[in-house]
């Protein structure tokens, strides 16, 4: 699911404290810097700048750590 990123998802993601990329994952093994099942990564990883995320696309196998 592809979510565009607006003033009110910000807020919404910063009052809640939500996690969603690859890196806060139950299933990222950071020792391979890769998902444990395999799934490409590249539109969820974490940007090196919030500022650069136009959009949030949503795994379907993501798990909270």
């Amino acid at each position: 699911m592809k979510i565009e990123i607006d003033a009110g998802y910000r807020d919404e993601r910063a009052r809640f404290h939500l996690r969603l990329h690859c890196e806060d994952c139950a299933l990222w093994d950071e020792a391979r810097d890769a998902c444990a099942h395999g799934y490409p990564t590249r539109e969820h990883r974490r940007p090196e700048r919030e500022s650069d995320e136009a959009h949030v696309v949503f795994c379907k196998d993501f798990e909270v750590a």
